[in-house]
């Protein structure tokens, strides 16, 4: 599933390309049809992220809201445009380009309340700079569930999914399995500060890439990382491969259904 960085590269891809302007609004594929016919022809106003989730603002407060899940896609493409498939969800396009949507979870036309609803069960957002940590802090400060399970709850923290949450854990030297409440609020403050620096990263390079320079792999003379999701990482699907810091094998778990990974030296409980 992507992570919050992603979802946030494409609102920003949206709106260069498309915002301000009328859209052909069309879904080849017709589960979208009767709410795109509404707004086909006209101007795709604004789009923006809350963690995972996508809205895409059209004149009158309405939006389309879009979740990729674990099997969404969507492919940017220049004019003309090739006939659709019928697995293309939603298209936009303009004289410029187009974009297809293709296998989301969710991909709905919701007024501006049921917009903010989503807003008010989210957690606070990294990449969202009004959105305010103390929130997940009050949360995390009381609860014996794991910080990585608490990283990855969307309610608590928007937008952290797998490998944030293992690398993030990693670089300050926090074990996995410590209790949300044995944080220190300094700790948190250091983990918020650290992801808003590295998913805008992400939202810059369109990747994920977590080491710092001293241990990039021109530092430290090491080849670089081969790995179908791309960027420097430190533990994140390194399982039993040497830590670069310390050279212990690296761990992994199952933790609420998803692969744990960390480093049992360098982040001792």
């Amino acid at each position: 599933m992507p992570e919050g960085h992603t979802i946030h590269r494409l609102a920003a891809d949206h709106r260069e390309r498309f915002g301000g302007r009328p859209v052909r609004v069309s879904s080849p594929q017709g589960k979208f049809a009767d709410s795109a016919a509404l707004l086909d022809g006209t101007v795709l106003e604004t789009a923006e992220a809350h963690g995972k989730h996508l809205f895409l603002g059209f004149p009158g407060d309405e939006w389309i809201h879009i979740h990729l899940g674990l099997f969404g896609k969507v492919n940017f493409g220049d004019a003309p445009a090739p006939p659709p498939t019928d697995t293309v969800r939603l298209r936009l396009a303009d004289p410029e380009g187009y974009v297809d949507l293709r296998g989301p979870t969710t991909c709905a036309l919701i007024t501006d309340a049921e917009k903010r609803a989503i807003h008010d069960r989210l957690g606070p957002d990294p990449l969202r700079e009004d959105d305010d940590p103390a929130k997940a802090w009050h949360r995390i400060s009381k609860s014996r569930t794991t910080i990585a399970a608490l990283l990855m709850d969307q309610k608590i923290i928007a937008g952290v999914g797998n490998v944030y949450r293992a690398e993030v854990l990693f670089r300050h030297g926090i074990d996995p399995y410590r209790a949300g409440k044995d944080l220190t609020a300094g700790e948190w403050t250091a983990i918020w500060e650290d992801l808003v620096a590295l998913m805008r990263e992400g939202v810059r390079l369109n990747r994920i890439d977590t080491v710092r320079p001293e241990h990039t792999p021109e530092a430290m003379g090491r080849p670089p990382r081969v790995d179908d999701h791309g960027g420097e990482v430190y533990v994140y699907r390194r399982a039993n491969q040497p830590c670069h810091i310390c050279g212990t094998g690296i761990r992994t778990a199952d933790l609420a259904n998803r692969n744990l990974f960390w480093c049992p030296t360098c982040q001792q409980r």
